[in-house]
């Protein structure tokens, strides 16, 4: 079978489609033929030897996807021909995979086969974020960073059809664009200087109660000032971290990006500051199919969609990767396999 294997890190150019050997499923794990990969930025600092959730080169890298089960290990209760959308640490740049079971969840109805594959992560990611950590309530104002992005427009319509105010930060016009087109409250263009106060003047409380911050640095200073007594900020993402372990001059500002919050200021404020990696929480097999439940429920209830900026064929899959990187996209990013 076709695949895009990662043998070192570095630029798009290391992934190149190869011939490699068919996986097989073990008891308890299902072979999946892929149609459609959504792409994750995760997987593009993988690439660049920059995500410690990675696996030891070489390997296969890609979370997630779209299929067709084409055979069953043992004890595996499922049929071939069902079609179903997978999550993996690993394993989903090829034109098939094996999953465990638990990890191959129902197709999402009236979804085309490319909004299958751009759902799981992103949808459950902001899920985690928003509703288990933050515990949202349907009276807080929430604002989301990079809220044009995958988690970001997964983020907006999850909390806008749970009843909050929304207010988003993006960096272009299209993109804010798109999140008025979401039907968000307030959609701000950080790049502006003063853009905190934009906020503030904006929300109907001067200010927010829930902030999911998926940018760092900068950002994540100023969404922290805006946060009323009780707030409570989960970080799901830095998406200003650059830096090069061949490059000792970008550490200082790497560690600069990282969230960091005074526990005495947070006393002082009555701020809860927390953080998810739901790659961490596809290990419990029970947690995972509950999130699942949740999360696929609430969406099918409120008629939620993924928005989808590109889709690219197989062979373009290096091209996916630069488009990202370009940071021209929004929502989510798709590859055709075939």
């Amino acid at each position: 079978m076709k695949a895009f294997p990662l043998k070192k890190h570095g630029g798009t150019s290391v992934l190149s489609p190869q011939e490699v050997e068919e996986p097989k499923p073990s008891p308890g794990e299902l072979l999946v033929r892929i149609s459609h990969i959504g792409i994750n930025y995760a997987e593009i600092l993988s690439r660049r030897g920059q995500y410690g959730w990675a696996p030891k080169l070489p390997y296969i890298p890609g979370m997630e996807a779209f299929g067709t089960i084409e055979a069953l290990g043992e004890n595996v209760d499922r049929q071939v021909g069902e079609r179903v959308i997978i999550g993996a640490q690993y394993g989903t740049y090829a034109e098939k995979i094996v999953v465990p079971e638990y990890l191959a969840f129902p197709q999402m109805p009236a979804y085309s086969e490319a909004e299958q594959a751009a759902f799981l992560v992103n949808y459950m990611t902001a899920w985690v974020a928003l509703f288990k950590l933050a515990r949202l309530k349907p009276e807080d104002t929430v604002l989301i960073t990079a809220a044009a992005g995958g988690v970001g427009t997964a983020a907006v319509q999850l909390a806008k059809a749970y009843g909050c105010e929304v207010i988003g930060t993006a960096s272009k016009d299209y993109k804010i664009k798109l999140l008025n087109e979401l039907g968000i409250d307030a959609a701000i263009n950080y790049q502006q200087e003063g853009w905190e106060e934009d906020i503030r003047n904006k929300s109907s409380k001067a200010g927010v109660d829930v902030v999911l911050e998926l940018v760092g640095g900068e950002t994540f200073e100023k969404a922290k000032s805006l946060m009323h007594p009780f707030g409570r900020m989960t970080i799901a993402g830095v998406a200003s971290l650059k830096w090069s372990k061949k490059n000792p001059l970008t550490w200082l500002s790497a560690l600069k990006s990282i969230p960091r919050y005074d526990i005495r200021k947070m006393a002082t404020a009555s701020h809860a500051l927390m953080a998810t990696h739901i790659g961490y929480l596809i290990k419990d097999k029970t947690l995972t199919q509950q999130l699942w439940k949740e999360l696929s429920s609430f969406v099918i209830a409120h008629d939620i969609k993924p928005v989808i900026s590109h889709i690219f064929e197989f062979d373009q899959l290096p091209e996916a990767h630069a488009y990202i990187e370009s940071r021209k996209s929004y929502g989510k990013v798709v590859v055709k396999v075939g």
